[in-house]
């Protein structure tokens, strides 16, 4: 939930007002002094390279449908990193991964429905049968050579097109 979207306290139902407080403007439950802070999104995914090809998914949905990006998705809370990447592969490709080593760690938030963080990892396929699944129409390996229309700054960071600080 945006800092903007939250107009009431969760604990005792009081309208908020905005203060500055931490070194930001925050809105604060003048009733009982609970503080909104607003946490950041992480999304989580896989770099997967088999006869120096990378493994893409075509996306399904908004943002950027028809473009392609490293298989990646959202980390719910509690989750661990590792095990959400894995995870969300697995939904989108069909394969089952070993995440092994951090990829990238990119900051920024590229679009409005994104991540403020992702965390990639270099992963390696330990069984399942390629297919697209969950938001994604295709998936495919790709040359680095030859690559689709890449959907986000992360997926080019991640398999090395670009430098990972703005």
């Amino acid at each position: 939930m945006k800092r903007s979207e939250v107009r009431f306290c969760i604990r005792c139902g009081s309208q908020l007002e905005q203060r500055k407080v931490f070194g930001s403007r925050r809105p604060i439950c003048p009733s009982c002094g609970w503080i909104f802070f607003e946490d950041p999104k992480v999304a989580v995914g896989v770099l997967v390279e088999q006869d120096e090809k990378v493994l893409l998914v075509r996306r399904l949905n908004e943002p950027k449908p028809g473009s392609w990006s490293i298989p990646a998705g959202f980390m719910d809370a509690h989750e661990d990193p590792c095990h959400a990447a894995e995870r969300e592969c697995l939904e989108e490709t069909g394969l089952i991964v070993r995440a092994g080593k951090i990829a990238a760690v990119i900051g920024g938030r590229e679009h409005s429905k994104g991540a403020d963080i992702v965390i990639a990892y270099h992963a390696d396929i330990i069984g399942g049968e390629l297919k697209a699944g969950d938001d994604a129409s295709e998936v495919g390996f790709f040359s680095r050579n030859a690559l689709p229309p890449l959907a986000f700054r992360a997926t080019r960071v991640v398999i090395g097109l670009e430098w990972p600080f703005y």
